[in-house]
């Protein structure tokens, strides 16, 4: 039950469902979810460890906030993490390794084109993490989790039509190519251009506004 909460709790935030500074007041979520406090204190907690919340003394916790400055900061983490994650799987990838990115990259691309927010950020999590599961490092997984996470509250705009988007996607097949090639300074080379071009993205959306001010 905590793990099937977190995981609502987490689209929710993700999703602008949940924006930043919103308490989570365990009796509130327990209610809307239809679930005890109990699976509930735990995914709160998750979230926080997560860096999706926050625990205020004396006030409970709240959906983290965080601003674009912020954001490249985490990039920079992104990058050295999910570079050694891609590079290592650029070396193991094995054959079969190409059949559930690849599956989730169809299905990213179809949600985009029909406007499914929801199912494209899924699908397109789902697509970089069957990446990184290549490298066969539970360790990198587990670093790599929070600070793509926290950077997910961004998604839905990095989603929106246009060429900047349309080339972003085109970014997600070089990486499964780099990486079915055997090819780590590609792979490497393309995560780069795909965060640098997502920053790109987040300036001009943003315009120094929050980034649920649609």
């Amino acid at each position: 039950m905590a793990e099937a909460a977190l995981e609502r709790l987490r689209e929710a935030i993700i999703m602008g469902e949940l924006t930043p500074g919103t308490p989570l007041r365990l009796e509130d979520l327990a209610r809307s979810l239809g679930m005890s406090i109990s699976p509930i204190r735990e995914a709160v907690r998750q979230l926080e460890a997560l860096g999706l919340a926050e625990h205020v003394p004396h006030h409970g916790a709240k959906v983290m906030r965080l601003d674009v400055e912020e954001l490249r900061e985490l990039f920079s983490i992104r990058l050295a993490l999910e570079g050694m994650a891609l590079r290592r799987a650029a070396e193991l990838f094995e054959p079969g390794d190409a059949e559930s990115p690849r599956a989730h990259l169809a299905a990213y691309d179809e949600a985009r084109k029909r406007g499914d927010i929801r199912a494209a950020v899924r699908a397109h999590g789902a697509f970089h993490f069957a990446l990184y599961e290549a490298a066969r490092s539970s360790w990198l997984l587990r670093l790599i989790r929070p600070a793509w996470d926290s950077c997910e509250r961004y998604r839905p705009v990095l989603l929106a039509e246009g060429a900047l988007q349309d080339r972003h996607e085109e970014l997600d097949v070089e990486l499964l190519e780099a990486c079915a090639g055997h090819d780590p300074d590609r792979a490497a080379r393309a995560l780069y251009q795909h965060l640098e071009l997502a920053d790109d993205i987040y300036t001009v959306e943003l315009a120094g506004r929050s980034i649920f001010a649609f």
